[in-house]
């Protein structure tokens, strides 16, 4: 079963001074006007589990205006446990614990993991390729350890390459030594999202044909670096990385930028063999997106052996009848879930009289 939500407490965070929320072990809806502070606790949740906010503020912007700091703090329980976890904010920094100990933020999965649907997320099929692949890499965070630490690495060994690509006259034996470095790291980092990849991509295959009534939906990675990287071993995709970085050297130097790699990497979706990004009518595109969150959850639960927090902020309302009823069976198969709405006409009363509704005012 796992660890469940019992309780949040929030203090001075965002626009609460003290509020205290708790939890149905299977779902609760939060409702009220816009702006009264349903996404910030649907944000809060998703720090103390994921270890990150969805929407990347800055320490200072979690604090009440005129304070000068926050805390926040969960009580998971279940499986005969109790475990808190909280998180204390400055202006400067979050720090992060769990039963009264500091931990990192990419600790937090550990003790639950939370898969969030938010009405941005809508666009994830029709936008650039960026938002594809932090998709993947924020789930790979939670759901892979050492995940987060591969990423940064990687991502910091192109930061270092591209400054240097932007001086007048780069030192060329330094860039092939920087060459290497992005060469391994991302092959490493390359294989870890592709074996993410593969797993999401059975279950969202078979969820988008559920949803749409037998649609058949492909899906493929598209790697910057080769055609196969799941075919190579780590350190033969290191030489056709370091291999391509030499090839697409004089184009980086041009464009002061590294132009192959994971982080120019894409996932495509296609239906009936044309890409949905350009081809889909929006409802296949958010259809492939509710099927990409569902597939998130199942993984967790692969991977855990628990299922997880599954945050629903204001999608009711993007959603038409067969979508949205398409959520709220998945959620009813055991999640717990936290939904965030203005209208409670959007559930039926069947559902409200099984969940726990939490009022937000002023």
């Amino acid at each position: 079963m796992g660890l469940l939500v019992e309780s949040l407490g929030l203090e001075q965070f965002r626009n609460f001074r003290d509020r205290e929320v708790s939890f149905s072990p299977t779902t609760t809806i939060l409702v009220g006007r816009n702006a009264v502070g349903k996404t910030n606790t649907v944000e809060a949740l998703q720090m103390l589990t994921a270890g990150a906010s969805f929407r990347h503020p800055t320490p200072s912007q979690l604090i009440l205006a005129g304070c000068d700091r926050a805390h926040i703090a969960a009580r998971l329980s279940g499986d005969g446990r109790v475990v808190d976890v909280a998180c204390d904010i400055t202006p400067q920094r979050r720090q992060f614990s769990r039963n009264g100990k500091h931990c990192q933020a990419a600790d937090m999965p550990a003790s639950l993991m939370s898969v969030l649907f938010c009405p941005d997320d809508l666009s994830l099929v029709k936008r650039g390729a960026s938002l594809r692949r932090t998709e993947l890499d924020s789930f790979g965070c939670q759901a892979a350890v050492g995940y987060s630490k591969l990423l940064s690495a990687y991502t910091r060994t192109v930061e270092q390459r591209n400054r240097l690509l932007k001086d007048d006259r780069p030192d060329l034996s330094l860039l092939s030594a920087w060459d290497s470095s992005a060469a391994v790291g991302g092959a490493t980092l390359l294989q870890a999202r592709m074996r993410l990849f593969g797993r999401l991509r059975e279950k969202v295959l078979d969820i988008y044909g559920n949803i749409a009534g037998g649609e058949a939906l492909t899906c493929s990675y598209q790697s910057t670096v080769c055609d196969d990287p799941l075919s190579l071993t780590r350190d033969e995709l290191a030489e056709r990385f370091l291999a391509r970085l030499e090839e697409t050297r004089p184009e980086d130097l041009r464009c002061q930028q590294t132009t192959v790699g994971p982080h120019r990497d894409d996932v495509v979706f296609s239906i009936d063999g044309r890409d949905a990004r350009n081809f889909g009518s929006q409802g296949q595109q958010r259809s492939i997106v509710l099927a990409l969150k569902m597939a998130e959850v199942l993984v967790s639960e692969d991977v855990t052996g628990a299922r997880p927090l599954l945050l629903l902020d204001d999608v009711m309302s993007e959603l038409d009848e067969t979508r949205r009823q398409s959520v709220i069976e998945f959620a009813q198969s055991g999640i717990q879930t936290v939904v965030t709405t203005t209208n409670l006409g959007y559930f039926s009363d069947e559902l409200l009289s099984r969940s726990k509704v939490v009022e937000f005012g002023e």
